[in-house]
């Protein structure tokens, strides 16, 4: 069983590329996280959702309500670490986890390099607040990083302005200033860590220190550019991930 679990400003058609490929040897499930894609708006809370833990927490009851077990459960970038948060609270439910493009931290912090200084963030989520339109179409293209791809920008850009600008601005902080380094440790389960070559949302840096923390966990470096390789590399990141579902399971 295959759960698969969007990122933020997304939602579950971002794994389209990939389904077919791993539905052929797993039963695949996909959601929206709740103020994203077609998620019943009536379920947001603020509060709830003002951390990952709110997320986590809907893992968690997702599993339950289906009765599902033994899950692989693959998060991209921001769900990577509610992944982590909800396998870390019931590790029973999970078989395994893969880290599409994780950060556990988007700051630097003394000798942890985490891409982004407090001043990038903060003026990262005051355009956003300002203009959240204008934000995505800048933003998109750059978290996508294949310049020489357009579509690939303008798909992201289209998922982010569907996106309820002051959802949006909740899931951003709850994603942009979560420190989640100290719960890599308390990972229990077989991880694959999924980076692509460049990211300049998660780079490098930040795959290994997730490899480092994670014991006994895979890092794999896909041939790939962004921080979406479900888009922009689907037939490596569907390969990667179904060689490390053929040895974990």
């Amino acid at each position: 069983m295959v759960v698969l679990s969007h990122g933020f400003g997304c939602d579950q058609n971002m794994w389209r590329h990939i389904v077919p490929e791993l539905s052929r040897t797993n039963r695949i499930v996909l959601f929206d996280h709740v103020g994203s894609g077609r998620s019943d708006p009536a379920a947001w809370d603020e509060s709830r959702y003002a951390s990952l833990d709110g997320y986590a927490d809907d893992v968690l009851q997702l599993l339950d309500g289906l009765n599902l077990q033994a899950v692989t459960f693959v998060g991209h970038s921001v769900s990577a670490m509610i992944g982590v948060l909800a396998a870390n609270r019931n590790p029973s439910l999970f078989s395994a986890l893969v880290l599409v493009t994780p950060s556990p931290c988007y700051l630097d912090n003394g000798m942890y390099h985490g891409g982004f200084t407090r001043d990038d963030i903060d003026e990262l989520l005051a355009s956003l607040d300002s203009n959240y339109l204008g934000w995505s179409a800048t933003m998109a293209p750059v978290i996508m990083g294949n310049a020489d791809r357009p579509e690939l920008g303008d798909e992201l850009t289209n998922s982010f302005c569907r996106t309820d600008p002051a959802m949006a601005a909740i899931f951003a902080r709850a994603t942009f200033l979560s420190d989640n380094r100290a719960d890599l440790a308390e990972v229990s389960v077989p991880t694959l860590i999924l980076q692509c070559t460049h990211d300049a949302i998660a780079p490098p840096e930040v795959g290994a220190y997730v490899h480092e923390r994670i014991r006994d966990s895979q890092l794999v470096t896909l041939p790939a550019t962004g921080h979406c390789p479900q888009l922009s590399a689907p037939e490596a990141t569907a390969s990667a991930i179904g060689r490390f579902l053929a040895r974990s399971t």
